[in-house]
């Protein structure tokens, strides 16, 4: 009876690590391993012509990436950012219309926002191209219409690579926002206009503070991968808006740069955890686990 007792407590603080064990091992070796080997390439020294490589601490790999690639770095934080703030500013009303008036719809609603993405990145993304070519659905209408001349193109302008990245990336912003929406209880609301709060008052006051971390989320979740995003650059950008995912690309396949394509992506790695934990402090969100 006494062996039973004492083994309960040891059993019951170790159940949670027990249950998480899969998702340890499954994040070790394919995340924690992966990165690891990446950060090492970044100190090696390789031969290009015969792919060997040769460990030699080489540090000065992260200050030459950098010097080399800092302003494509800022043009990709930027390129970022503006698809995310595009993204907040689109999503909120949706999100804030399907969670408050859609009714019995919700599920509905939230079907026909995703259904478009259902499609492949690559595919959504190369029809995007076709609708912003010169003699494409956009450009051809415009062009009828004479509101633009006859030689105005978009594609390869920083325009099409930032909205191809707010499309792409339209539902990473959408479900945190509509999921933090959702979970507002109505009679906060409701007691704000009781109290004569009018509805930007209560928009500003209780709608926003309470919906900060799936914000927050939102915002994480679409900044990063159109931080380091290659393919919309790729498709509908030009050699004036390279980006930094497209420079990692060349240097891993074409140059077969592995040191500089390692470094280059060890830098972007370290400004996305910059970012996390900058923002994560301001904000002070504990709930972001309920949201990705």
């Amino acid at each position: 009876m006494t062996t039973t007792t004492s083994k309960s407590p040891r059993l019951g603080r170790l159940t949670p690590y027990l249950l998480g064990l899969p998702a340890i091992v499954w994040l070790a070796v394919f995340f924690v391993v992966p990165l690891v080997l990446m950060l090492a390439k970044a100190l090696q020294e390789c031969n290009p012509a015969t792919g060997v490589c040769t460990m030699s601490w080489n540090f000065a790999s992260l200050s030459d990436a950098w010097s080399s690639s800092s302003t494509i770095i800022f043009r990709s934080l930027g390129y970022a950012l503006a698809a995310t703030v595009i993204d907040l500013v689109l999503s909120f009303p949706i999100a804030y219309w399907i969670a408050f008036y859609a009714g019995r719809r919700k599920n509905f609603f939230l079907m026909m926002l995703l259904v478009p993405f259902f499609v492949s990145f690559v595919i959504r993304t190369v029809i995007w191209k076709f609708l912003l070519s010169s003699d494409g659905l956009i450009i051809h209408t415009l062009q009828n219409l004479h509101l633009v001349s006859s030689d105005y193109q978009i594609l390869g302008t920083t325009f099409a690579v930032v909205a191809g990245l707010a499309y792409n990336f339209l539902p990473f912003t959408a479900l945190p926002l509509y999921v933090s929406l959702e979970r507002l209880n109505p009679a906060l609301l409701e007691a704000s206009h009781d109290l004569y709060a009018g509805r930007i008052t209560t928009f500003r006051k209780i709608v926003l503070p309470l919906c900060a971390p799936g914000i927050f989320a939102a915002f994480l979740l679409t900044f990063i991968p159109a931080f380091g995003d290659y393919v919309n650059q790729q498709v509908l950008g030009g050699f004036t808006n390279t980006m930094v995912g497209t420079v990692i690309q060349n240097l891993f396949l074409v140059s077969n740069d592995f040191p500089g394509g390692s470094a280059l992506s060890a830098i972007v790695m370290g400004i996305s955890l910059i970012g996390i934990l900058a923002y994560g402090r301001l904000l002070g969100s504990k709930s972001i686990g309920d949201f990705v």
